[in-house]
């Protein structure tokens, strides 16, 4: 069996109501001032827990401003307010782009390097300010992974900062900051964290200590997602998409993942369509093509996406169950409500061969997918969603 480092957050936290376990655990550090990055939204869910910090002596900057797809400037914008603050230590409360740039202002906040310097694996030089995550997405496990993205407006193109210093010091995953989130919103996140789990499971790094995440990750987020899209105030789907996004996101450092996430950047970058909507709309194409690659593994995948429908696969062909896969994936995805073309997003036919060219770049996720993808694949993959 290959090696694997296993990098997670210090602490993890999940539960319904764990965020008032932060409150005691944050007193206890000795910190004095903290920079809380946050959504409008979510304010009013925060609000008891940042006063009572308060009341303890503890001095509190909120920004709330973050764009959906925060671009290196944006970032350099928020590190500088966090600067003038001087904050000595760091919160992200929100979805995964606001605990992206939560890790990055904790790491760079007092650092001589630039973040345009970093994109890639590995080039932070060392740890910053403590920080912790809570998500209020069940979608892009961010909180315990070390992978934060910006938009880097020099091309146009969504690039990762990939570091163990970018691991918070403190996770606290609680289900109900997740009760408000739109049905959108919940279906778009809920097929990110289902395509994390599915990309680990399948592509060329996959290991037995990360297949136990990525398998029950996809359990949860298959029989849940349709139930919390149709009633956000379902509680226990709520409890089992958080918990599949945080398997999801524990995939994310020691395997990572693959084609579908690379195809998704240019969507991104150029036409700002979310993240978790560019995974949504792409993931059943990328698995069509990736199939005949590992038809075991698919196999495996779809069983494990089927066993919410209580009818056990009776093929004992995997390419055919591995099919069944793709087709459980196509109606999951129509039923939550995520658009089965790309013109449906806005985005011309004529960009493709910009798109294609563009997802050639991402070879750090490229190379870990089970089938090689050329330029031409890509363009492919993109001209079926026409």
């Amino acid at each position: 069996m290959k090696a694997i480092t296993l990098l997670q957050p210090q602490k993890i936290v999940f539960g319904t109501g764990c965020i008032e376990t932060l409150v005691s655990d944050y007193k206890a550090l000795g910190y004095q001032r903290l920079f809380v990055l946050t959504a409008p939204p979510i304010l009013p869910l925060i609000e008891a827990p940042l006063e009572e910090l308060r009341n303890g002596g503890i001095q509190i900057e909120i920004f709330q401003n973050i764009l959906a797809e925060p671009t290196v400037n944006d970032f350099k914008a928020i590190l500088e307010k966090a600067r003038a603050f001087q904050a000595d230590s760091v919160i992200g409360i929100g979805g995964g782009s606001v605990l992206d740039v939560t890790k990055l202002v904790a790491a760079f906040i007092n650092s001589d390097q630039q973040a345009e310097d970093c994109f890639g694996t590995g080039f932070i030089k060392k740890k910053g300010l403590w920080f912790a995550c809570l998500p209020t997405t069940a979608g892009t496990g961010s909180e315990v992974s070390p992978n934060a993205i910006l938009l880097d407006e020099r091309d146009h193109l969504k690039k990762g900062i990939v570091s163990p210093y970018l691991i918070a010091d403190a996770a606290y995953v609680d289900p109900k900051l997740t009760w408000t989130v739109p049905a959108k919103v919940t279906a778009d996140t809920g097929m990110d964290a289902l395509t994390h789990c599915i990309e680990a499971y399948t592509n060329k790094f996959a290991h037995p200590a990360v297949d136990i995440y990525a398998l029950q990750g996809i359990r949860l987020i298959a029989a849940n997602l349709l139930r919390a899209v149709k009633d956000g105030n379902d509680q226990e789907a709520r409890e089992a998409l958080a918990l599949g996004s945080l398997y999801g996101g524990l995939c994310l450092g020691p395997v990572n993942t693959a084609a579908v996430h690379a195809l998704s950047y240019p969507l991104g970058g150029e036409f700002h369509i979310p993240h978790g909507l560019s995974n949504a709309i792409l993931l059943p194409s990328v698995m069509k093509f990736n199939a005949e690659a590992c038809p075991k593994r698919y196999a495996e995948v779809a069983e494990a996406l089927l066993s919410s429908t209580h009818s056990s696969p009776r093929d004992t062909n995997d390419t055919s169950l591995a099919q069944r896969g793709v087709d459980f994936i196509y109606e999951l995805a129509d039923a939550v409500g995520i658009p089965k073309k790309l013109t449906d997003l806005g985005i011309p036919q004529s960009a493709v061969d910009g798109m294609a060219k563009a997802a050639m770049e991402v070879q750090r996720l490229l190379k870990n997918n089970p089938r090689e993808v050329t330029e031409q694949d890509a363009r492919d993959i993109y001209n079926s969603l026409y």
